[in-house]
């Protein structure tokens, strides 16, 4: 070896390797040359860090939690501790994508024999007025859901405890909590309001039977909240499921992970695919085609034009395909293709939760 192979060597402590073995003298050439290997190999780890590092900050942010949510996901696996749930009916008609206008206060959706009807209510303010609440709408109001759900069914019992804070509670379900104009804090809190005051019915039929539950999912609850989300003494530390909600809960819960969760915590729209989805290839015995018409009933919320409605559906399932790029589902001009697959395919264990 040459001092121009030393000097390859550019680590500290690669270099207190060389001159310790230039000391000893024993054997001095071989060991030059398993530094200059390790060198080079640590060379080439810093630079695929640095190529994945400008590659994540190229991208946009949305992408960039899917990206770093599958690395997750492939790297640690299934895990019963990631697992979070909705309500199956919820799971698979969904609420509303955004906020209806103010004088509707009631939202339907329908898929197969099931359906689900909310109706907006009204809460009691500290000043004695009762004022009208929204129909709950958008990702913030399904999180919610999923997270007190999974707290439930953990604890057996309709009574939630929750985080000490607002600011707690938030980060506890992904979220960071933030103030101003374009902050999350206050569409949080509407959506937590909204939540609180609505009702449910879920409805399922058979042609020749029908049955509807008819629930306020949050029984007592208080979401008046100071300005502060720090704030201790206005922020329940308790939240109560109403009993007929939390039975409807133990009969049918979807698991979802959570990493998949906070991965499409933006898009309201790509939850409900995903959870759709979940429900229906781990369920399926034969190959499906779902024609593009259902497809649109369900999830074509806010497109008049089919042809912009089927180029939103490509682009968010392709969202979901960059988390689980083996998910048996494709689009094609006939519609949607589905097989059946394994839930361990979604991340999720085989022993979940509730057993």
């Amino acid at each position: 070896m040459t001092r121009a192979d030393e000097s390859l060597i550019r680590d500290d402590d690669l270099r207190t390797k060389l001159e310790e073995a230039r000391r000893r003298g024993f054997a001095f050439e071989q060991m030059v040359g398993v530094l200059v290997t390790t060198q080079k190999e640590r060379d080439q780890a810093h630079q695929a860090e640095a190529a994945k590092a400008a590659k994540l900050a190229a991208m946009p942010r949305d992408r960039r939690r899917r990206f770093q949510a599958k690395e997750v996901i492939e790297t640690e696996g299934p895990s019963p501790a990631n697992l979070r749930y909705m309500p199956t009916p919820l799971a698979i008609c969904g609420l509303p994508y955004k906020a209806l206008p103010a004088e509707s206060l009631e939202f339907e959706r329908t898929q197969g024999r099931m359906a689900v009807t909310v109706t907006a209510g009204k809460l009691r303010a500290p000043d004695g007025r009762r004022v009208q609440q929204p129909v709950p709408w958008g990702p913030k109001a399904r999180l919610i859901i999923a997270h007190l759900s999974t707290e439930a069914l953990r604890n057996r019992s309709p009574i939630i405890e929750t985080s000490e804070t607002l600011s707690g509670f938030m980060r506890d379900m992904g979220f960071e909590p933030r103030g101003g104009a374009r902050g999350n804090i206050e569409p949080f809190k509407e959506q937590l309001r909204a939540l609180a005051a609505c009702r449910m019915e879920i409805s399922a039929w058979d042609g020749k039977r029908s049955g509807t539950v008819d629930v306020k999912p949050l029984e007592k609850v208080e979401l008046w909240f100071g300005d502060h989300p720090d704030q201790t003494s206005l922020w329940p530390t308790k939240v109560a499921f109403s009993r007929a909600f939390y039975d409807e809960l133990e009969k049918h819960a979807l698991p979802i992970d959570v990493r998949v969760l906070r991965a499409l915590s933006n898009s309201a729209r790509r939850l409900d695919l995903m959870m759709w989805i979940t429900y229906r290839i781990t369920r399926l015995q034969t190959r499906l085609v779902l024609d593009w018409h259902p497809l649109k009933d369900q999830f074509g919320e806010g497109y008049t034009r089919d042809r912009d409605f089927r180029s939103a559906l490509v682009e968010d399932l392709a969202a979901l395909k960059e988390l689980f790029p083996k998910m048996p589902v494709k689009l094609t001009e006939r519609g949607l293709e589905m097989e059946a697959a394994d839930a361990s395919a979604l991340a999720i264990p085989k022993r979940t939760l509730i057993s």
